[in-house]
C-alpha cells in the first residue's frame, strides 16, 4: 500500500494547534514562514513515499549482516541508496545550528519530518535519528574543538553518531557501568569496555561513526555520578586511522531489523 503522508492533518496540528504560523516573527526562525513549512512537509512526504517506504519490507525480510572476521555490518538492499538521497536532499541538517553548515530551521519541523520518515521505515530512520542525538550532545556540551571536528560533518551526514551507554550486566541502572577510560599522554583517553543494543554501531551507509560513550575515570564514584561521557571515532580523523571500536555481533530482534543493533567492543580505543 502507498504511503501518502497526512500533509493537511500535519499542517492543522503546526498552524491552527501549535501555532507554528507565527515562528518566523522570531528572529531565529525569520525564515519558517508558513509557506516555507507547508513546501517542506509535502517534499518530505513524497520523500517518505517515494524513497523510504520501498525500502521497508525488504529491511525486515533481509535483516543487516554481520561479518565476523572484518566486524563489518552490511545493511539491506536499497539502504545506502536511500540514505544517500535522504542526506542530499539536506535533511539531515534541517534543524542544526547555521554556523555547522545547519539549516536553522524549528526542531518543531523536524519532528514532522521524522514522524513520516519513521512512518514508512522505522529502521532506516533511526540511523539519522541517532546522529541528531549525537549532534545535540556535542553541541551543547562539546568543547569548540570537539565541535569544530565534527559537527559539520554529522549535521552534513556525512558521518553518522551513536550513544553507547548499556552493558551487559546493567541495564537501565547506569552507575554500574563498567567501561573505564584511563588518561593518554597526549590528552586523550583509552577506553575499554563492551556496550549492548547500541543502535548504528556499525553499518556500511557512512565511512565514519562517532560513538559517544559513557565510561568512568580512575577513582570516579561507582554511581552515576561517577560518570562520563567520552566521543570515541570509528576513524581518527586527525589520522585516518582505524579506531580500536568494533562490532562483536549484532543483537537478535523480532522487529526493525535493517536497524543495526550492536554489541560494541572497546579495545583501548581512542576517546
Amino acid at each position: 500500500m502507498q504511503y501518502q503522508a497526512p500533509a493537511n492533518d500535519l499542517r492543522f496540528l503546526l498552524f491552527d494547534v501549535l501555532g507554528a504560523d507565527k515562528l518566523h516573527e522570531l528572529e531565529k526562525y525569520a525564515d519558517a514562514t508558513p509557506d516555507l513549512i507547508s513546501a517542506v512537509i509535502d517534499e518530505a512526504g513524497k520523500l517518505a513515499a517515494e524513497v523510504i517506504q520501498p525500502t521497508n519490507q525488504v529491511g525486515d525480510r533481509q535483516g543487516c549482516q554481520y561479518n565476523p572476521e572484518t566486524h563489518e555490518v552490511t545493511t539491506p538492499d536499497g539502504f545506502r541508496e536511500a540514505y544517500t538521497r535522504f542526506v542530499e536532499g539536506g535533511w539531515t541538517a534541517l534543524d542544526a545550528p547555521l554556523q555547522y553548515g545547519g539549516q536553522g530551521l524549528p526542531h518543531t519541523l523536524k519532528f514532522v519530518v521524522d514522524e513520516m520518515v519513521c512512518s514508512t521505515n522505522l529502521s532506516l530512520g533511526m540511523y539519522p535519528g541517532l546522529t541528531h542525538g549525537a549532534i545535540s550532545a556535542l553541541y551543547a556540551h562539546g568543547s569548540e574543538e570537539l565541535k569544530d571536528t565534527y559537527l559539520e560533518k554529522l549535521i552534513s551526514g556525512q558521518w553518522t553518531g551513536t550513544m553507547c551507554l548499556t552493558e551487559p550486566q546493567c541495564g537501565t541502572d547506569l552507575g554500574l557501568i563498567r567501561t573505564r577510560a584511563a588518561p593518554n599522554d597526549d590528552g586523550s583517553y583509552a577506553i575499554e569496555g563492551t556496550k549492548i543494543w547500541i543502535t548504528g554501531g556499525e553499518h556500511d551507509l557512512v565511512d565514519n561513526i562517532v560513538h559517544l560513550v559513557l565510561a568512568k575515570l580512575p577513582g570516579a564514584p561507582d554511581t552515576t555520578k561517577g560518570i562520563s561521557l567520552f566521543v570515541v571515532p570509528k576513524v581518527l580523523p586527525d589520522t585516518g586511522e582505524r579506531n580500536r571500536a568494533f562490532c562483536g555481533g549484532l543483537e537478535h530482534k523480532m522487529g526493525i531489523k535493517g536497524s543495526a543493533t550492536c554489541v560494541m567492543n572497546f579495545e583501548g580505543a581512542k576517546g
